[in-house]
Formats: structure tokens, sequence, C-alpha cells
């Protein structure tokens, strides 16, 4: 059957991954503070399952908060620069500059400015997902065919109706690949957000159990 062969590729490999990671956390002779074993793993996280679950929670909540914000700003400003010419050229540059700045160092300034909580977690997954989701929402605007185009405008379509009817569904999938970016970062970013702002959830979890 079909989902037994789209299933048993990555089921096998994580057994396999499993077990090689056993065995050379057995034989290497490293402690299990280092290189704990996977069945170090499962016992350490049933024992800590009601603290882990509600920090879980904790993280998922700021992550779907920063998620949708910057889904909304992003698709935004994506649609501000299509729409206008010079906002594309006074914005674009800036912000595919702004992909080299390292958000961990600007993180602090972000604690100090929200203080400790939830809002500086979520300022940093917006921060995190806002980029990927604007560039690529507008690269996909920008991506219409210019004949389909053409071919509305002769047939008397105005601009909002090329936008809504060709630019819009042209932009999709690269949309749906600056998403697919913008929720692999979320966690991270709600993680790193909590490690440096002291925010209950993952982050200030695995600070604390170092």
């Amino acid at each position: 059957m079909k989902w037994r062969r789209d299933i048993a590729p990555p089921v096998l490999l994580v057994v396999i991954l499993g077990l090689g990671w056993y065995f050379v956390a057995k034989v290497s002779g490293l402690s299990s503070f280092v290189l704990p074993s996977p069945l170090d793993v499962i016992r350490a996280g049933w024992e800590t399952r009601d603290l882990l679950l509600e920090a879980t929670g904790t993280t998922l909540l700021a992550t779907a908060i920063g998620l949708v914000l910057a889904l909304v700003a992003g698709i935004g400003l994506a649609a501000l620069v299509d729409f206008w010419p010079l906002a594309r050229r006074a914005l674009y540059p800036l912000l595919v500059v702004s992909q080299t700045i390292q958000i961990l160092a600007i993180a602090p300034i972000l604690v100090i400015w929200f203080g400790f909580g939830l809002a500086p977690t979520v300022s940093i997954v917006v921060l995190f997902c806002f980029f990927p989701l604007t560039i690529s929402t507008a690269d996909g605007l920008s991506s219409a065919d210019p004949e389909l185009i053409a071919l509305f405008r002769a047939m008397g379509a105005n601009r909002k109706q090329i936008w809504r009817m060709i630019r819009l569904p042209s932009a999709l999938p690269s949309f749906f690949t600056g998403l697919r970016m913008a929720v692999t970062y979320s966690v991270v970013a709600a993680t790193i957000g909590e490690w440096v702002g002291g925010a209950p959830g993952l982050g200030l979890y695995l600070l604390r159990s170092k």
C-alpha cells in the first residue's frame, strides 16, 4: 500500500539511528550527562512529564502568536511592496540586508524593551518569521506571467482584478515555501526567546536543566 511505502522508510531510518545512538552511548564510555542513551532520555522525559508538558504548551502558545503576527505583517508588507513600486525599491534591499542581522544579538534589547514574559518571546518569533514570509511572498507576487497579465488587461481587467486573479494565485507556491521556513524557525525562535528572557517554556526548562 502507498501509505506503507511512504511511512516505512522514515520509521526504519529512525529505528536505525536510535539503535546507533544507543550503541554509541553504551560503548563510548562517556557519562550519561554528556551522551545519554535514548532510554535515558525517554525515562527522564517520563519522570518530568508534567513540567515538560507545561513548558511545551507555553512555548507553543508563544510560537502560535508570533507566527500569526508574522503572517499578517509579512503578507501585508509584501502586498504593499507589490502594489507600490517605490516601496519595493525602498524596502526590498533593507529586507534582504536584514537577514544578515543576528537575532541573538538584539534579543537582550527586546527583553529590556518589553520586559520578562511572553512579549519578548513573541517579538523574537515575529522577527525570525517575518522576513522569510515577506520576501518569499513578494517574490511570488512579482513572478506572475506577464503575458497572462497583458491578456487580462486587454480584456479590460483593472489592477485589483489582475492582482486577485493572477498575482495572488501565482504567489502561493512561494508563500508556502516561506511559510514552511517560518514554521521551522518559529519553535527555535520561541525557545531562544525564553532562554534569553527567562520566560516560562522549553527555553527556561533547558536552561534550568543544566
